[in-house]
């Protein structure tokens, strides 16, 4: 890593990422980047998933991956103006947030002296919003396709049928749990590897209401940039349209990734 940003990836999960993680993610303890990195490692994971977090960090800071598909890829059921939106201006703006963070924390060590409580508070609040921010939309960009929709199959397809009864009651649950995340946030199939189960969460804003050690595998993000465009205030309807694009495989590849990761495979 540079001078400018003397923070490695083990500083980041070890010391300052308090919660990022998810439940979907944004979870430390071994933390979303660190269950990130150990999925982006993995040989089984759709080629997508392995592309995008890889590209989340290089040459010692956190970049924008480019899309896996043509802004237009996923119309109707997600549109090109949409697209380029939240990923040419929402999602940079987590990357850029994220490492300016990292290098005012940096500038505050290097400071000496008594550290200013509420400066590090407000940082370490920075740090967990842009970097929960910044990972989900990564693992949400690769996790939708042209070729998506239709009932989880595979691995994981298994798992939701066994743990909700169907892939209906999997697909009731997390659209209503989406649906009412009051303000802006996220619903996330996330994988818990000390139970082996899987998790359905509603995270507000990127970083709270959290599982730590939780891996997100099939995050949807309702904040209003996601969807007001097309679908305007009825965020029923995107959630509806967002399930013809769900990426199955991908998911499926991450999810048993992570269970071998965690010794369950």
């Amino acid at each position: 890593m540079s001078e400018a940003n003397p923070v490695s990836r083990r500083d980041l999960v070890l010391g300052t990422l308090p919660a990022v993680g998810a439940v979907a993610g944004l979870l430390t303890g071994t933390g979303l980047l660190a269950r990130a990195a150990a999925i982006a490692d993995e040989g089984a994971v759709d080629n997508s998933v392995k592309t995008l977090l890889a590209a989340s960090y290089q040459n010692g800071a956190y970049t924008l991956p480019k899309l896996p598909y043509a802004y237009d890829s996923l119309e109707p059921h997600i549109d090109a103006a949409t697209m380029t939106l939240h990923h040419d201006k929402h999602h940079q703006a987590y990357v850029d947030g994220l490492n300016k963070t990292l290098k005012a924390m940096a500038d505050l060590r290097a400071a000496g002296g008594e550290i200013n409580a509420p400066l590090l508070t407000g940082l370490q609040e920075d740090l967990t919003f842009n970097g929960s921010g910044h990972l989900l939309h990564s693992i949400f960009w690769a996790t939708m396709s042209a070729q998506g929709g239709g009932e989880a199959s595979g691995a994981v397809g298994d798992a939701i049928a066994r743990q909700f009864g169907s892939f209906a009651a999997f697909q009731a649950q997390f659209a209503k749990v989406s649906a009412t995340v009051k303000g802006s946030g996220w619903g996330i199939l996330a994988y818990e590897p000390v139970g082996d189960n899987l998790l359905i969460l509603q995270v507000k804003q990127h970083d709270l209401q959290t599982v730590f050690t939780a891996v997100p595998l099939l995050p949807l993000d309702v904040w209003e940039h996601a969807y007001y465009l097309k679908y305007k205030n009825v965020r029923a309807d995107y959630i509806k349209a967002w399930w013809k694009v769900a990426h199955w495989p991908a998911v499926d590849a991450a999810y048993q990734a992570a269970r071998k990761a965690a010794g369950h495979a």
